[in-house]
């Protein structure tokens, strides 16, 4: 058999070409059949972990694929975004976008990634407020106004707990002392589920939890709820107060995205939107966030893109008001 030598050139450049072409077909198949990670970084029983994982599960629905949440926790989640912003760059691994993205470049001085730079936000999932609750011993404190109150007259004696230095609920605690003169001791926990222990136990007097995290001791009247962090009144708890109600212009929220590491291809991103703000929209979703008292929200890359730019300001100014600072 004779092989010309225009055919044989034909034949090197057709086989030169087969590793792109498998390449873009691997990626037009994204995810295709490899299993998606989701990193949440903070531990397991969290808000954070909790609405991660109906994320997951609707994913992994979506796209026929498995999706595997990966709990990372420590430094107020900066080690799980660390995970994912030197991790691979082919869409295997995604980020549960916790509000420590918009927060932590402030607290410490010296971070292992830039949040700015090494991380994609690409939409945001869910909104919630957090809840003030108290431990049940604390007899002389059924209120926001009690509490103060009681703050102002035993000056250091309250300790309130958080799931971490840097976290919403660490801050809007801070937050509350600030606004109401009031001086509390901050005792840090590695993540909700410890730290709710502890103020079931009685070991730790109050703290500012997120709902979702919180809202079965809440129901199971092992703790005292006094008020939602937001500026107006949960529809799914249309009975608790805000904390604004006593303390005017007091308002904090926790909120959860997805988001990816820079270098990751545009296609992936693109689908990874899609199914974000497509999962936020199913009955199944608002149901199940319903019950942890969590809103979902569809939102795109470039809202949740400005919002997390947003809360970077919001935050950034609260803690150099505050002058606080981790190491």
């Amino acid at each position: 058999m004779r092989i010309s030598r225009r055919s044989f050139g034909t034949g090197l450049a057709a086989a030169a070409l087969l590793p792109a072409v498998r390449s873009a077909r691997a990626q037009g198949s994204w995810p295709g059949n490899q299993t998606i990670k989701l990193i949440v970084p903070y531990p397991a029983g969290g808000a954070t972990d909790v609405i991660g994982r109906i994320v997951a599960d609707r994913l992994a629905a979506m796209w026929h694929t498995n999706v595997i949440v990966e709990n990372i926790a420590g430094a107020a989640g900066s080690i799980g975004m660390d995970r994912v912003a030197k991790g691979p760059t082919d869409g295997s691994t995604l980020l549960m976008v916790p509000p420590q993205i918009a927060i932590n470049q402030f607290l410490y001085p010296k971070l292992a990634f830039d949040p700015e730079k090494d991380l994609i936000p690409i939409a945001q999932v869910a909104s919630l407020p957090n809840i003030l609750v108290v431990k049940k011993q604390l007899a002389e404190v059924n209120s926001v106004k009690d509490l103060i109150a009681y703050a102002k007259a035993n000056p250091g004696k309250l300790n309130y707990a958080s799931s971490g230095n840097g976290t919403t609920i660490h801050l809007s605690a801070e937050l509350f002392k600030s606004m109401t003169g009031t001086s509390m001791n901050h005792i840090p926990y590695r993540g909700s589920a410890p730290a709710v222990n502890d103020l079931v136990g009685g070991q730790v007097d109050l703290m500012f939890d997120n709902a979702t995290s919180i809202i079965g001791q809440v129901r199971g009247n092992t703790v005292k709820a006094l008020g939602v962090t937001s500026l107006k009144r949960s529809p799914l708890l249309p009975d608790l107060p805000t904390v604004s109600e006593t303390v005017p212009g007091y308002d904090t929220a926790a909120w959860f995205g997805i988001g990816v590491r820079t270098g990751v291809p545009g296609e992936v991103i693109e689908k990874v939107e899609e199914a974000a703000k497509a999962i936020a929209q199913e009955a199944v979703v608002k149901e199940r966030m319903a019950a942890v008292i969590a809103d979902p929200v569809a939102s795109d890359r470039k809202t949740f893109g400005e919002f997390v730019v947003a809360e970077r300001k919001k935050w950034g100014t609260l803690i150099k008001e505050l002058n606080i600072r981790l190491d």
